[in-house]
């Protein structure tokens, strides 16, 4: 059967695709930190002490045929089981120190564009205070007006004085 040409292909699936269910790296992420996480704790440093101590204690004072790590080795096995934490203790951290580190990297461009704002905002507020300093600078002042009011009642005074003194003085007799 010949593939029509006017329709488009099929999405193609690989095996993997197919047969394996997809992972969820987020949950992976989340569960390395919550463990990287623990590890960091006094609890854990506790719990692994008591795991030691009570390997070493049983391995060298429990009944023989039930001991499962030899002295005379050197407790081989418990060197390796703390050989296997550690191999696999190591990349979590670091799987959870990238993820933190995306996290800030996030965080700080978040910040930075808050800040932009931020300084737009004060310098459209800058702007806004000039006009307004400007608009008021042509505005009469309550120290202007009372100072024009005083000398207008200063004038109006004066001219009463001087219609009073004419008023006053008597008309020089016509001749």
């Amino acid at each position: 059967m010949a593939e029509r040409l006017d329709q488009p292909k099929g999405k193609r699936t690989s095996l993997r695709e197919r047969f394996l269910p997809r992972r969820n790296d987020d949950a992976f992420g989340r569960a390395s930190e919550g463990i990287a996480r623990f590890m960091g704790t006094p609890r854990f440093l506790v719990y692994m002490t008591i795991f030691c101590v009570v390997w070493l204690a049983w391995n060298t004072w429990g009944p023989e045929h039930l001991r499962f790590d030899s002295v005379a080795i050197g407790f081989t096995l418990l060197t390796l089981m703390l050989s296997l934490q550690a191999s696999y203790s190591a990349p979590l951290i670091l799987l959870a120190q990238n993820r933190q580190d995306d996290r800030d990297r996030v965080s700080a461009e978040q910040d930075r564009q808050r800040a932009e704002r931020n300084l737009a905002d004060t310098e459209f507020l800058a702007r806004e205070m000039a006009a307004l300093r400007i608009a008021l600078g042509e505005v009469a002042t309550r120290d202007f007006v009372r100072s024009e009011l005083r000398n207008l009642l200063e004038e109006i005074e004066a001219g009463r004085e001087a219609a009073g003194r004419d008023a006053s003085e008597p008309d020089e007799p016509a001749r």
